[in-house]
């Protein structure tokens, strides 16, 4: 057994081909798919086993080949391409604990996998949380330390059993707990500086990663205003079963990370920090789990950054972040300042936009009911036009010479020389005639000429006139 061994270290090294590619560290994120190519050796042949492996213990713990063709739990496919001399290799549905040394290999014997390409993936898992909240990680088998970095591990806390992993204080927020599955990593009171990458290791070495974390947390916020002299009350909320006997404090966030406690719940006196302040008043409701801060008399240098905390000897740990506005006061009958005009100003420009667009709708409407408007006034002109029009043309063709109208005065027209042709005479008709009756017309004698060469009668007979039909 010992020189079957002997001879498998020493065959990569006689035979180049047979060596593995040099480890690739491919990160994914819990939930995607890894995709990998592995060409064949020159070496290999089309009717060899080709295996993926995970590498453990030195050894390769084989998941899938070529002939099964897929994972017990189908989560790992495998594929053998003779023509592109190419095996593939399909992991879907990665989780965090999938995180390991792979590589595919072929098949010769229980102990002989020589290598096509060795891969290093790493699934990290995304956890978000809020500030005050609780991580609880269980890290694979064999892991012993919980680190923290990006590169470097900084061991935050190392695998304890049951009767060592109590927390003295709330600043000793991590433990590492033994249990038949792996180890449990607790991480209590989670504040905004806590984000960042974490990672389960071996006990034996701390650049091995068996299951990685990316953690972000989140402070909760209030923003609240008040005016000069008045008073503001301020409610933050806690888990109860977690945080009913912790002290509670409210302090204001100087420069830096440091917070001067104004009011606290605790019993005696106030720490280092510590600032009382007159005004303020602190209530616990552990029955509800409320923290009520009211504040009195305030004033404008009293704006800033305030904490609801937990507090004990070793320091504060934030519940919630409160911003505070004071506003200065105006005496009656003042005016705003610029602040609030420019408030004003911009609440204003805030609504302008639909002001503006409702106003071009109104006036695009009255412009198209003007436009209609000027339209059916041209049309009805242009008809009236083209009626008077007609009119005077029929009036023109009646009031022809030697016509008589009836309605017309009674009265003799000549031309320039009575004597060289008959008279003319227009007729005053007060009663229309029957078409049938006939017309006398009579010439007084002081309109007859003195000698009359010859005399002319005429009868006039009266038709309806065409334009009364038209009418």
């Amino acid at each position: 057994m010992a020189m079957e061994l002997r001879a498998l270290f020493l065959l990569p090294l006689c035979f180049p081909g047979l060596q593995g590619q040099a480890p690739g560290a491919l990160r994914r994120r819990e939930g995607d798919t890894l995709y990998v190519q592995c060409p064949y050796a020159p070496w290999t042949t089309d009717s060899q086993t080709k295996c993926w492996c995970l590498l453990k213990d030195g050894r390769c713990q084989e998941l899938v080949n070529t002939y099964s063709k897929q994972s017990r739990d189908r989560r790992i496919i495998i594929n053998d391409d003779s023509t592109t001399e190419t095996v593939s290799v399909t992991m879907v549905a990665l989780k965090a604990e999938d995180s390991g040394t792979y590589f595919c290999a072929i098949y010769k014997s229980y102990y002989d996998y020589p290598r096509l390409r060795t891969i290093s993936l790493i699934v990290f898992r995304e956890l978000l949380q809020w500030e005050l909240d609780t991580l609880t990680v269980l890290c694979p088998e064999g892991s012993g330390a919980w680190c923290r970095g990006q590169a470097e591990c900084t061991v935050m806390s190392r695998q304890r059993s049951s009767k060592q992993s109590e927390m003295k204080s709330l600043q000793d927020r991590v433990t590492m707990q033994y249990h038949t599955q792996g180890a449990f990593v607790t991480m209590k009171n989670l504040q905004i500086q806590d984000s960042g990458v974490y990672w389960c290791a071996p006990g034996d070495s701390r650049h091995t990663r068996k299951m990685e974390v990316v953690l972000s947390v989140f402070k909760r916020t209030q923003q609240l205003t008040a005016k000069e002299s008045g008073k503001v009350s301020v409610q933050c909320h806690y888990k109860i079963a977690e945080h009913s006997t912790a002290s509670k404090a409210w302090c204001k966030q100087g420069e830096g990370k440091t917070c001067s406690v104004l009011a606290t719940t605790r019993s005696e006196s106030p720490a280092a920090n510590s600032t009382a302040q007159e005004g303020v008043r602190i209530q616990d409701d552990t029955q509800q789990g409320i923290v009520t801060v009211t504040m009195e008399q305030l004033q404008v240098q009293d704006s800033g950054v305030y904490w609801c905390a937990l507090q004990d000897g070793s320091g504060l740990l934030r519940m919630e972040e409160v911003t505070l506005s004071i506003s200065k006061a105006l005496p009656p009958g003042a005016f705003p300042d610029s602040g609030s005009q420019s408030q004003d100003v911009l609440l204003g420009d805030s609504c302008s936009g639909n002001t503006f667009l409702i106003l071009s709708v109104v006036l695009l409407l009255l412009l198209l009911l003007a436009l209609l408007t000027c339209i059916a006034l041209g049309v009805r002109y242009y008809r009236l036009l083209l009626r008077t029009g007609i009119r005077e043309a029929e009036d023109t063709s009646d009031r022809a010479e030697g016509t008589a109208q009836p309605g017309s005065t009674g009265r003799r027209e000549s031309s320039q020389d009575d004597s060289k042709g008959p008279a003319y005479i227009n007729l005053d008709v007060q009663s229309s005639p029957s078409p049938e009756d006939p017309l006398y017309c009579n010439v007084e004698l002081s309109q007859a000429p003195r000698n009359p060469q010859h005399v002319e009668y005429a009868i006039i007979a009266f038709n309806p006139p065409p334009r009364a039909s038209r009418e």
